[in-house]
């Protein structure tokens, strides 16, 4: 079951413990995101060009807030506010993944809150304050609303691709996505983490982007992992912190080594 209360409580320091943190992290903000979502925003630019809003800001606030308070002697590295991975343990969390979808009223957009040591994340969590869904996983075992998920068996012919947007893939790049593109079942465009959410569930089957950051990816790789599929750059080498920003994410292990064959064409 996925905890719901969010009175105060203590968290230990087991794989259980700070699972069930991060679903009272999750808990917390949700509302947050709720009371924000299809109301009058100012939205400002970052330096990189992409819109930030009152709610990134406040949602990141209260997740370091609870952190910090659970435990602090765990390190934070946010979206909006940065931080690094000096700690044994660091929380990774993006409050608005999403933002382009949440400030035009898309309900895809989502909260992601992981935990990593040693640069590779423990456990994920992917929550959809619009849809009042959840993914969670540890990269052994994966649950949507509680319940254990599992990855599809499909093959490159079959399979159902999504990227968040064609302007993620500039130059050879842009390249390589048309390649595989041209060899799947089905290309769909949108969705930013909740894609990835749906590859888990086995409803889709192959994401594959570019220009991504830590932030975007620490809390996606446990639970499509944890789901039976597979999450690296397009060298196929694991995620870390300092990974180029692709990204791909398959179904299976098969899947997976058919796609970078066609993305390893243009590298």
């Amino acid at each position: 079951m996925i905890p719901t209360s969010t009175a105060p409580v203590t968290f230990d320091a087991s794989a259980d413990g700070l699972m069930a943190f991060a679903h009272h992290l999750a808990n917390t903000v949700r509302p947050l995101a709720r009371r924000h979502f299809r109301t009058p925003l100012a939205v400002s630019t970052k330096a990189d060009t992409s819109p930030v809003t009152e709610a990134d800001r406040g949602i990141e606030a209260r997740l370091r807030a609870e952190i910090r308070l659970a435990y602090p002697d765990h390190g934070i590295l946010g979206e909006e506010e940065g931080g690094d991975f000096s700690r044994d343990l660091t929380w990774v969390i993006d409050p608005i993944d999403g933002t382009q979808s949440f400030i035009t009223g898309m309900p895809l957009f989502g909260t992601l809150i992981a935990l990593v040591r040693d640069g590779r994340p423990l456990l994920g969590l992917i929550d959809m304050p619009a849809l009042a869904e959840r993914w969670h996983g540890n990269g052994t075992g994966a649950w949507f609303g509680g319940k254990p998920i599992r990855t599809s068996r499909r093959s490159l012919r079959e399979a159902r691709l999504f990227a968040t947007s064609p302007d993620l893939f500039q130059g050879t790049d842009a390249d390589a996505f048309a390649s595989l593109s041209a060899a799947v079942g089905m290309r769909r465009f949108g969705g930013d983490c909740y894609a990835y959410g749906l590859l888990a569930s086995g409803h889709c089957d192959l994401v594959v982007e570019a220009g991504l950051k830590v932030y975007d990816v620490m809390a996606l790789a446990p639970v499509v992992e944890g789901a039976g599929g597979v999450m690296t750059d397009w060298a196929g080498r694991p995620l870390t912190p300092d990974f180029d920003g692709r990204v791909v994410a398959a179904a299976n292990g098969e899947l997976h080594a058919a796609a970078l064959r066609h993305l390893a064409g243009f590298a």
